[in-house]
Formats: structure tokens, sequence, C-alpha cells
């Protein structure tokens, strides 16, 4: 009886797994950066969400992860981007190692921020959500002054549609729709309200400090 043949013997540093799955696997040289390697996929799209007027103040703004840690690395960060894009046409830019699609509305300009290797198609279907959104809350283009005295509905908005770099929904009827019900169902309790309008105030109090 003829034995069966026996499983490639991995190369040395190649691991186990090599061996168990029949061939060599790819490795990464000594001291290859995580990046270089590919990408594993992840439900965490977004980096970052942020609404900014058209001086490049911030007006909202919420990151998901710590790439930029402190609020001076975050407002450092926002303005670099605002500068590369407040004068463009173009929806989309690459920064710091980042993927980046906005859009402008009246006076305001609106950021979606994810990682180097993130589908811009993902991050823009975001941003449209967003953006659209608002519009139908503010029953118009939304600007400025809507958004500052909207702050609350925003933010609930922007938590419908992400949460913790998580896309949520992308479709901004239901977006509405559940910011709604959760309006006239009693959902928002005086406690959650005044987070949130604490939350508000922080932004608008650091972008006047700026």
């Amino acid at each position: 009886m003829q034995r069966p043949e026996a499983w490639p013997r991995p190369h040395p540093g190649e691991g186990a797994s090599a061996a168990q799955a029949g061939g060599p696997a790819p490795r990464a040289g000594a001291g290859e950066p995580a990046g270089l390697r590919l990408q594993e996929p992840s439900l965490y799209t977004v980096k970052a969400v942020f609404i900014l007027d058209n001086d490049g103040h911030r007006l909202l703004a919420k990151y998901y992860d710590d790439t930029f840690p402190s609020m001076k690395e975050q407002m450092v960060f926002e303005k670099n981007v605002f500068n590369k894009t407040s004068r463009t046409d173009s929806e989309i830019a690459f920064f710091g190692g980042m993927t980046i699609v906005y859009k402008s509305s009246i006076d305001l300009f609106l950021y979606v921020v994810g990682s180097s290797h993130e589908n811009e198609l993902m991050l823009m279907a975001v941003l449209t959500c967003l953006y659209e959104s608002l519009n139908t809350m503010s029953r118009k283009n939304v600007e400025k002054r809507w958004l500052l005295e909207n702050m609350d509905g925003a933010f609930l908005v922007l938590d419908e549609i992400v949460d913790g770099g998580v896309i949520l929904e992308s479709d901004p009827q239901q977006v509405v729709q559940k910011v709604n019900f959760r309006a006239d169902d009693g959902g928002l309790t005086e406690q959650s309200v005044a987070q949130v309008l604490q939350s508000a105030k922080e932004q608008i109090k650091w972008s006047l400090l700026k």
C-alpha cells in the first residue's frame, strides 16, 4: 500500500499554521511594520467624524480610537485637514496616512475619517447619511446656525449612524425615524439630554477658545 504524501514541512519561522494549511504562509520580515502586511477586515471602519465652520473651527466632533488622544492633537489635525480640503472641489483626500471624505454645505464642512486602507465608498456612505439626515431634520440644507441651535439632535443623528467606529446605519430616513422615535417615545431621559447638551457645550467652548 502506498503511503499518503506528508504535508509539506514549513520553513523555519513559518509556524505550525503553514503546515496545517498545506503550504507556506506569508511571513513578515524582521522588523517589518504591521501596516505593510495584509490588513484583516474590521468592523471598525470610522476613525473620526467632525464638522467645521467655514473658518475651520470645530462645531461637532467624535473620535473613535486613540490616533489623536488629546484635544490639542485633534484640533491640530482638524485644522490641517481643513487647510488641505477647504479650497478644493474633490470629495476625498489622503492625509497623514488616513482616508478622508468630505462635503461642504453653505457655511459648514463635514468630514468622515478612516484608515488608509479603508473603502472610500463605505466612508462616503456615512458622510452622505449624516448630511442628508441633518438636512431632513433642518428641512433645508444644514447650516452653522441651525447646527448650533440643535447640537443635541445632531449628536443623536451621528450616534445612530456610527457607534464606536462601527457603521450602524446608512439610510437617512431610518436614522431620522429612530431619532424622532427616541424623542417621541420618551427614550430621552432628563439625564441623557443633559449629557448630550453638556457635550455640545464643551464642543462649542473649545471652538470659541481656539
